[in-house]
């Protein structure tokens, strides 16, 4: 699998946070998390990432640019997991195109859940259910937002285990917000810290 690679990536645009350029990539099979304070615009970056701000540099997956292809194939390959999941229909299985056994099983659904109604979902059952969706599409690039904020321990180690092997098994290079300085030390292998119009990269044994 490809590298992540961010290029005098610039968001002044979008946020006064952000005078600073981006510089940094995140090599295929490694997890990168990115800490600061609330409102300092995380989520912005990993959706600058996505292709869903505005925004001027380059962010590569491999050898191919982010703005060389349609912004639906480039989500499709840098997928992005918010902190609330969208729903369109009125049951989770409209959201499916199959019911994919091994993924559903992993998160602890049987294939009841196709015929369940979104409007009776706990959050963290759509999270849940958010990270099957992203999952079944394959991406070769993870861009999680507190993907595991509205789980119990059980299920937060649960979704942990199941990125870290879908990481390791497709040399999937991983960018993951979160509040949480343990989960981050368990899951990462690079800090991205931001603070005030600035940035540092670092590996976690040099923050502990």
């Amino acid at each position: 699998m490809p590298d992540l690679i961010i290029k005098n990536l610039n968001l002044s645009s979008v946020s006064s946070n952000f005078s600073q350029s981006f510089d940094f990539s995140i090599p295929a099979g490694s997890c990168m998390g990115i800490t600061g304070p609330s409102g300092i615009g995380k989520s912005i970056l990993i959706k600058a990432l996505a292709d869903m701000l505005p925004h001027t540099g380059d962010v590569y997956l491999g050898e191919t640019e982010s703005q060389t292809i349609p912004s639906e194939q480039w989500r499709r390959k840098v997928a992005l997991l918010p902190s609330e999941s969208q729903w369109w229909y009125e049951t989770v299985g409209e959201h499916f195109h199959h019911f994919d056994e091994g993924l559903f099983v992993s998160f602890g659904f049987n294939q009841d859940v196709m015929s369940w109604q979104i409007s009776h979902l706990s959050s963290g059952e759509k999270q849940r259910l958010a990270c099957i969706r992203v999952l079944m599409n394959k991406p070769k690039a993870l861009l999680l937002d507190e993907p595991t904020a509205n789980l119990d321990p059980t299920n937060r180690t649960q979704l942990e285990s199941i990125i870290i092997e879908y990481q390791e098994k497709n040399q999937t290079p991983v960018l993951w917000i979160s509040h949480d300085k343990e989960q981050l030390n368990r899951v990462c292998q690079q800090l991205l810290t931001l603070n005030n119009n600035q940035y540092a990269v670092t590996e976690i044994g040099d923050n502990q």
